[in-house]
């Protein structure tokens, strides 16, 4: 794989199988957001081989794409992918699920950091894809946050889902995490 002119990575066989858990690691630059965002089908980066990948995924990316003006429940029911169900009652569950429930008509800009990640990790509770694409799903998310996530992750795999995450964190995944060490296929 490459990007612009640099070769990434080379070598990547990964297959991702209903159940399944993936975490991409490697330092900083070594290719886990690009490595994501073209299982996404968001970049054409120089790929040799194929991706295959079902017709609806969910894709949060580092940033967790919300609009400052709007509340957490406008912003949850104008999200365009990911087979979101934004049905009024269900934005509110999925908003008290995360621990938002007495922000849901502030703007996004006034909340705090690890509340907006919040309101866009509230989309995993909306989707209804099978196959999640989380980059640095973890970033300004309190203990009692993580938490929450990790439990979510591990749910939405045993019903059948997948999830591939990258995180420079350790997750309390154990035995059902499988992880993909980015520097072992660093392109020479």
């Amino acid at each position: 794989m490459t990007r612009g002119y640099r070769a990434l990575l080379a070598g990547i066989n990964l297959d991702i199988k209903p159940g399944e858990l993936w975490q991409l690691t490697g330092p900083n630059g070594s290719g886990k957001t690009s490595l994501l965002r073209a299982i996404a089908g968001l970049i054409r980066v120089g790929v040799s081989g194929t991706i295959d990948r079902p017709e609806t995924l969910l894709f949060q990316g580092h940033a967790p794409g919300l609009k400052g003006l709007l509340t957490p429940v406008e912003n949850l029911q104008s999200h365009p992918g990911g087979l979101i169900d934004a049905e009024s009652d269900r934005v509110r569950e999925a908003l008290a699920a995360v621990g938002l429930l007495t922000s849901l008509n502030t703007p996004v800009m006034q909340l705090s950091a690890g509340q907006q990640r919040r309101v866009g990790l509230a989309r995993l509770w909306l989707s209804k894809s099978s196959l999640w694409l989380l980059d640095e799903p973890f970033t300004a998310i309190d203990r009692q946050g993580t938490t929450l996530l990790e439990d979510k992750l591990r749910s939405h795999c045993e019903r059948g889902g997948a999830v591939v995450f990258t995180s420079h964190q350790d997750g309390k995944f154990g035995a059902n995490l499988n992880q993909l060490e980015l520097a072992d296929y660093a392109a020479r």
